[in-house]
């Protein structure tokens, strides 16, 4: 399902979009996702259900076993991301990109290693930032934060599954893989 932020406004503004047209070059189009969407990282090896969150700034990964290590004079991390569907379990190692730390309500801050991993959801394949954590007392082993969706989505709160991740591989990194 696409919708233009033309349309969107339009509705918003009680006014008809055809009114609006003249300043269509103004507005992007943005894809409207549910509030958990199916996602798929790793080349397409795991397929995840994922909350998309506006409320977190930073995305994060369910991860075990995270090691950092030196390759080369950079920082690097080791991980397992398992399938939850297969329960298949994919050792990673990528450069960590930067560390944040997290500060949490009940407990000490915590320092996260973050990654960068390929993500598709619906058409978009996205270079997204990953903090890696413990999520498996979660339901969902990946959350989607502001970063990994700005400029190009809309988030409705009251729907789930609107769009399945059918990314171009040809396009890595890409905001819209497959669309002018």
């Amino acid at each position: 399902m696409r919708k233009s932020f033309l349309v969107v406004l339009a509705a918003l503004l009680g006014t008809p979009a055809a009114s609006l047209a003249g300043a269509q070059e103004d507005f992007r189009v943005l894809e409207v996702f549910g509030w958990v969407e199916r996602v798929k990282l790793l080349d397409g090896k795991l397929s995840v259900k994922a909350k998309l969150d506006t409320g977190a700034a930073t995305s994060s990964l369910d991860a075990s076993n995270i090691e950092r290590f030196k390759r080369g004079g950079r920082s690097w991390v080791r991980f397992l991301v398992t399938d939850p569907a297969t329960g298949e379990t994919l050792e990673i190692e990528k450069p960590v990109v930067r560390n944040v730390r997290i500060i949490r309500h009940d407990d000490e801050s915590q320092r996260r290693p973050v990654v960068k991993l390929d993500v598709c959801f619906g058409p978009f394949l996205r270079e997204v930032e990953f903090s890696l954590v413990d999520r498996s007392n979660f339901i969902y082993p990946v959350l989607l934060g502001r970063n990994a969706l700005e400029n190009f989505a809309l988030v409705d709160a009251g729907a789930t599954f609107l769009n399945y991740p059918s990314c171009d591989r040809a396009a890595p990194g890409d905001a819209r893989s497959g669309d002018p």
